[in-house]
Formats: C-alpha cells, structure tokens, sequence
C-alpha cells in the first residue's frame, strides 16, 4: 500500500511541476508586463528555432493555459504511473519532435502552448491500448477516449489561430512512442486475472462436455 502511494506521488510531481513552471511563466509576464509570444516556434526562420524549446512554455492567455493544464495534469499522472520506465523518453519525444516538424512545415506564424503535448499524450495512451491488447492498457485507451475522442477535429486546418500543425504532430509523435515503446513497462497480471481465467476454461469444458453428451 506503501508502495502505491510512493508511485502515485511521484507520478504527480513531476506533471504538477511543469505546470507549475507554465503557470509562473504566466504570472511573470502579467507581473512584468511583458509579452513572451515572440519566443514562440516561428516556422522556416532562424530566430524560430528556438520555439521548438520554449513554445510549449508560453500561452496567449489564461484561459489557453487553463484550458491545458487539467489535461497536462491527468494525462500526464497516467503515462508516469502507468509506463513509468518510458514517461521520460515519451515527455521529451513528445515535447521536441513536433516542434521540429512544425518548424519545416507549420504556417508562417507564431505557434505556443502545450496542447501538442496533451495531443501527443492521448494518442499514446489510445494506440497503446490497440498495440498492446492487455487489460490495463485497454483501459486507459477507452478512458482517454470517453474524455477526449472530441479533441480529433484539432489535428485539421483551421481559420481560429488554432495550431493544429502542433496538435498533428504531436498526435503523430503519440503514435510513434505507443510502437516504439510497445515493449516497455510489461504489464503485470493479477492473481484475480488468471483466476477468472482458468474459471473461463473450466466452464468451456464443462460446456463442451454436455455438447458431446447430448
């Protein structure tokens, strides 16, 4: 019991602490009246690169960054308790290889936020679900389904400022670690699993039998 609350927590500070760092970030520029926009991934130009660093840190507004910080928080908590010997990896796929691509192929514009993480994150967890067949992973792809199946109409062009090339490449990036990562973090069956099981074995027998009897 311990022990599940030592993994629960620690798989709670590391996403609390990012959010944090984006919510200081925030502040800061409310407090200093600055604005951090220009810090943003600029596709095709030089100044731009360094957005694939800092983009995911800089939010238009409060409510942009509210708006992402529940689903960084849960998101997040899941991939660490749940795969947490590939959580690291998965975060800095997911954090740098889309800023790369949006760099090469994004709109001329200025592209922030953390949601191409949050997509990155939930197309881990759904594709694991289908790669790896196993009950626990089954079920936080039907999870992450029922709360966020909608945010796929993000991933197409849009006229609302919305960088959907971010939400794209992130979900791509999802994808890419649920395979690469597929045999990481086994999944460890449970003494009720096996149990029902062999109950399910015993009844298809049994079924069997009368079925040859009659």
């Amino acid at each position: 019991m311990m022990d599940e609350k030592k993994k629960l927590f620690s798989s709670i500070l590391f996403p609390a602490s990012f959010i944090l760092l984006l919510w200081i970030i925030k502040i800061g520029e409310l407090v200093f009246s600055i604005n951090l926009s220009r810090l943003g991934l600029l596709p095709q130009k030089l100044q731009g690169l360094i957005g694939i660093v800092t983009a995911p840190l800089i939010h238009s507004g409060f409510n942009h960054l509210i708006s992402n910080t529940l689903p960084l928080l849960l998101l997040g908590v899941g991939i660490l308790y749940f795969y947490p010997k590939s959580a690291f990896k998965i975060f800095t796929f997911v954090y740098i290889i889309p800023g790369i691509f949006v760099w090469f192929f994004g709109r001329p514009a200025y592209h922030i936020g953390a949601s191409g993480l949050i997509y990155g994150f939930v197309s881990f967890l759904f594709f694991s679900g289908i790669i790896r067949r196993d009950t626990r992973s089954i079920a936080l792809a039907l999870i992450v389904t029922f709360l966020y199946g909608s945010i796929i109409w993000g991933i197409f062009p849009q006229n609302n400022g919305i960088s959907w090339e971010y939400h794209l490449f992130g979900s791509l990036t999802g994808i890419a670690c649920a395979f690469i990562f597929r045999k990481s973090d086994p999944y460890k069956r449970y003494d009720w699993e096996d149990e029902e099981n062999e109950e399910d074995g015993k009844n298809l027998e049994i079924s069997h039998d009368r079925d040859v009897e009659f």
